[in-house]
C-alpha cells in the first residue's frame, strides 16, 4: 500500500473524528500513529477540498451536517429515549415548574408527565396535544414563528414571553454537546430560545442519547450553566460521561 492510498484511507477517519469537534494536529498524530507532519499535509489536502476548515493548530468541519426532520429523529434511538425520559422523570418533584424545550428526546418524556402535577411552559409544538387538558398540569405555550423541522416555535415573541416566567427545571436537548462549548444546533434563533430557558430556570436537565455526546455537528452553540444534569443512556463510555462532568454535570445513565 502506498502512502499516497495510505492517507487517502485516513481522510474519512479524519472527517469521522472531526465531527466531534475541533482537533488538534497532535492529537490526530497519535491518534492514527503518524508523524504531525503527514497529518498537515492530510488536512492541508481536505482544506483544498474546502472539506474542512483549517484553525491555529488543528481543524473543524467546513459545514454542519444536513439537519434531520422531526420524523426521522423521532426514529432514531427510540429505546435509548425511553429509558432516558423514564429516568428524567424519577429526578421531578411534584409541582416542579417545568420549561420543556423542542426536540423528540424531549417530547419522549413530556409524554410521560400526564397523571402528575406541574406547571410546564413548553414551545414544543408536538406536546401541547399530549398535555393540553390533562389533570393536573398547567400547560403554557410560547407564541412565536414555527420552526417546521423540529415542531417548535422559536423567534422574539417566543422569548418576550419566556423572560416573564421562571422554572425549577429547563429541561433541554441539541444535536450534540462538546465540553467547553454546550449545545449545538442548526439555528442562532434555536440557541436564542434555549439559552434562555437555561437562564431562567433553577435547574437545567439536558436529555441526550450517547450518539450525540462529543458530537459537533452544528454550528450554532448554547453554553451551559457551571452546575447542570446530563440523563444519557446506559450506552455512554466512560469517557463521555467524565467529559460530561468536566463541564460541570451530574451525570445520570439510564437502565435498558
Amino acid at each position: 500500500m502506498t502512502p499516497m492510498t495510505r492517507g487517502r484511507h485516513r481522510h474519512p477517519l479524519l472527517l469521522e473524528a472531526l465531527q466531534a469537534g475541533e482537533v488538534v494536529v497532535e492529537e490526530l498524530a497519535e491518534r492514527f500513529g503518524v508523524s504531525a507532519s503527514t497529518i498537515r499535509r492530510d488536512l492541508q489536502r481536505l482544506a483544498s477540498e474546502k472539506t474542512i476548515t483549517r484553525t491555529y493548530g488543528g481543524a473543524v468541519i467546513a459545514h454542519p451536517l444536513p439537519e434531520t426532520s422531526l420524523p426521522e429523529r423521532e426514529a432514531q434511538a427510540r429505546p435509548e429515549k425511553a429509558a432516558i425520559a423514564r429516568a428524567a422523570l424519577s429526578l421531578l418533584t411534584d409541582d416542579d415548574i417545568l420549561i420543556l424545550d423542542g426536540g423528540s428526546t424531549v417530547a419522549a418524556f413530556g409524554a410521560g408527565l400526564a397523571g402528575r402535577r406541574h406547571a410546564i411552559v413548553t414551545n414544543n409544538l408536538p406536546l401541547v396535544g399530549v398535555l393540553a387538558g390533562a389533570p393536573g398540569l398547567a400547560l403554557t405555550v410560547l407564541g412565536g414563528a414555527v420552526r417546521p423541522g423540529s415542531m417548535s416555535t422559536l423567534g422574539p415573541l417566543a422569548e418576550a414571553s419566556l423572560r416573564r416566567l421562571t422554572a425549577d427545571k429547563a429541561v433541554v436537548s441539541g444535536d450534540g454537546f462538546v465540553a467547553g462549548r454546550g449545545l449545538c444546533e442548526a439555528a442562532l434563533e434555536q440557541v436564542s430560545l434555549k439559552s434562555l430557558m437555561m437562564e431562567q430556570a433553577a435547574e437545567v436537565v439536558v436529555l441526550m442519547d450517547s450518539s450525540k455526546l462529543g458530537r459537533a455537528t452544528q454550528g450554532a452553540w448554547a453554553p451551559l450553566p457551571g452546575r447542570w444534569t446530563l440523563v444519557t443512556d446506559a450506552g455512554a463510555t466512560d469517557a463521555q460521561c467524565a467529559d460530561a462532568e468536566s463541564a460541570g454535570a451530574r451525570v445520570v445513565r439510564a437502565a435498558g
